[in-house]
């Protein structure tokens, strides 16, 4: 079995072809053998088919196999001369592999259907028009610019027209000089921690809440206080008696529970903010997405005292890989901005930057957000009734009718763990729910995450069936 790493810098395509070339050097794969057919190979690893044509046509370049018409790629007989050893230069790679990289592959085990949060359906993602407007910059006059420093905010034109979106979609209303080009959410809220940091010390949270953003509010040295959670959104007294000076919150759908928090919440977290002159940093991941009603409007277009640090990116609809988000800072902490970080430079490369502006100067980005939100509605639709067909009683539902994700909580005896264990068995990854708690032994420890948005339809439905079998 081939195992992917994800996240490594090491393109996919290379992946593929070095473990096949290991294989076929060590005499694993002998002269002969047949790889897998470029269609299946894919569809098990969850790669688009050009990724793994790309690794096999580098094997037949080199040699090691060779395409023949009607019978597939042939493992070609592999010879060491002279008594060279190929990997001379290299010890053996499961005696050198690290920890962090054993760690890698073994989240990388390739399941049959993996119910992963984050990972978008790659036949969304408007790859004809990328190619075209990425070749429009390329062969524009401004391509010069490519050879030189730029605004270090990011690109005037695109932050322009990040604000005419946000004034209309999300009613934040502001001036472009407000926006800040960062590369992904995560990277905006580190850009907003080094901002506050010497004035703030002590940072609220929703509890549960995304991991990663706990993580960097305690690596810049803020003392975290967790806030639970109440049926509308975080519990309003707890927030008062912490202390806390600033506040993480996911309010359009709260990660990980699905929590809408609405508009009367909303204003009195406004007056907790205005009140104890803190700031709200609203993380807006994923607002575009309701399936059965139009998206509550954003906590900063109801801010009328400048208290609302505002966080999003173009993630969840477009593509991650990208790593293309903002933030929107109130007017009065410009000119702290511009006394601290006025010789930073956009993390984005201006080309992505360039491209993301025609894309949605021409229309394309509205239209991509109605194309999945069809899409992902279709999905989440199908998920939802699945469950209630092969599990009904059994499991109860959180965060339905928004996002990419929904919480499972199983009434069966297992504990989390045991609900992983056990649905890998059936080819099935489904992700624990413990990491987004600060404390773990206030989580009934018997949920689990699933995502749907990289599978088709029927592989839900078969996806689901399977878990029916393992927990039933």
């Amino acid at each position: 079995m081939l195992l992917l790493d994800k996240n490594s810098d090491t393109p996919l395509y290379m992946q593929i072809y070095n473990q096949f070339k290991n294989r076929i050097v060590s005499g694993e794969l002998g002269e002969g053998n047949v790889l897998p057919p470029i269609r299946i190979l894919a569809k098990t690893l969850l790669v688009a088919r050009n990724t793994v044509e790309s690794a096999y046509q580098q094997l037949c370049s080199e040699g090691y196999v060779e395409a023949r018409m009607g019978s597939g790629y042939k493992v070609q007989k592999v010879e060491a001369k002279n008594g060279i050893n190929l990997y001379s230069n290299r010890t053996d790679f499961e005696q050198t592999i690290s920890q962090e990289q054993a760690y890698r592959q073994e989240t990388a085990h390739i399941v049959r259907y993996n119910f992963q949060y984050g990972r978008l359906d790659f036949s969304n993602f408007p790859l004809r028009i990328w190619r075209k407007l990425l070749n429009q910059v390329l062969l524009s006059d401004d391509i010069v610019r490519i050879t030189a420093y730029n605004e270090k905010k990011g690109d005037w034109e695109l932050r322009i027209q990040i604000m005419n979106y946000l004034a209309e979609s999300r009613g934040v209303v502001c001036k472009p000089e407000q926006i800040i080009l960062c590369s992904g959410a995560m990277s905006a809220l580190r850009l907003v921690c080094q901002l506050l940091m010497q004035d703030i010390n002590i940072a609220a949270v929703e509890e549960p809440c995304y991991d990663s953003a706990r993580e960097i509010l305690i690596n810049h040295n803020f003392q975290v206080v967790p806030i639970g959670l109440q049926s509308d959104g975080i519990h309003l007294d707890q927030l008062q008696n912490s202390n806390a000076k600033m506040l993480y919150t996911t309010p359009s759908h709260q990660f990980p529970t699905g929590i809408v928090m609405p508009v009367n919440k909303r204003l009195k977290l406004l007056e907790w903010a205005d009140t104890n002159h803190t700031y709200i940093i609203e993380d807006d991941y994923d607002s575009e997405l309701r399936y059965n009603s139009r998206p509550i409007p954003s906590i900063y277009s109801l801010d009328k005292k400048d208290r609302v640090i505002y966080i999003n990116s173009f993630s969840k609809a477009l593509a991650p890989g990208l790593r293309m988000g903002f933030v929107v800072l109130p007017e009065e902490l410009l000119d702290k901005y511009h006394a601290n970080f006025a010789n930073y430079h956009c993390s984005i490369p201006w080309l992505e930057q360039k491209v993301m502006y025609y894309f949605i100067q021409q229309g394309h980005w509205n239209r991509l957000l109605n194309k999945i939100s069809v899409s992902n509605k279709r999905k989440h639709d199908t998920l939802i009734n699945t469950i209630s067909e092969q599990l009904g009683e059994h499991v109860k539902i959180y965060g339905k009718n928004a996002g990419l994700h929904i919480l499972l909580e199983v009434k069966n005896g297992m504990s989390e763990q045991e609900l992983i264990e056990s649905a890998q068995k059936v080819d099935v990854k489904v992700y624990p729910v413990s990491d987004y708690w600060m404390n773990v032994q206030n989580y009934s420890n018997n949920m689990v995450l699933i995502g749907y948005s990289s599978l088709s339809e029927e592989e839900i439905v078969l996806g689901i069936k399977q878990l029916s079998l393992a927990w039933l």
